[in-house]
Order: C-alpha cells, then sequence, then structure tokens
C-alpha cells in the first residue's frame, strides 16, 4: 500500500465534495460547479504528482490509496 499524506486525502476529499454539488443543477449552474470540481481535481491531480516526483511512489497505486481512503471513510461527500 502506498504511503499517503492527509493533505492527499484532504485535496481528493475537496474534490468529490465538488462533484457531488453536481446533482441536481443544470445550465449555469452546473458548468460554474463543474468547472469547480474541475480545478479541485486538477489541485489534486497536481499534489499526486509531486508526491510521487518527492517518494518514488507508483503513481496509481497513490491514487488508488487515497480514493480509497477517501471513499471509505464515515464523512458522505454530498453533506
Amino acid at each position: 500500500m502506498a504511503d499517503i499524506s492527509d493533505e492527499l486525502i484532504r485535496l481528493e476529499r475537496s474534490a468529490e465534495e465538488a462533484r457531488a454539488k453536481l446533482a441536481g443543477l443544470l445550465g449555469e449552474e452546473y458548468q460554474a460547479q463543474w468547472r469547480s470540481w474541475c480545478e479541485a481535481a486538477a489541485v489534486f491531480q497536481a499534489a499526486v504528482t509531486a508526491h510521487v516526483k518527492d517518494t518514488g511512489q507508483p503513481r496509481h497505486e497513490v491514487e488508488q490509496a487515497v480514493k480509497k481512503a477517501v471513499r471509505h471513510a464515515d464523512e458522505d461527500p454530498a453533506e
């Protein structure tokens, strides 16, 4: 299992929360929220890139570990 930081978990959780807010939106509201989600996802991806560069860990293992940690947390990102 990859060694992951709390910061990576926080960034992925932020991206998931932004994605969850897309539900039920239409038109311009949807587009604005979609952009927010894309920005949050890009920040997460950049952090993963930096992490794997610093640690030498395989990228897919880091991403899987972070996503698993976020998705199996007790918190619901839609709340």
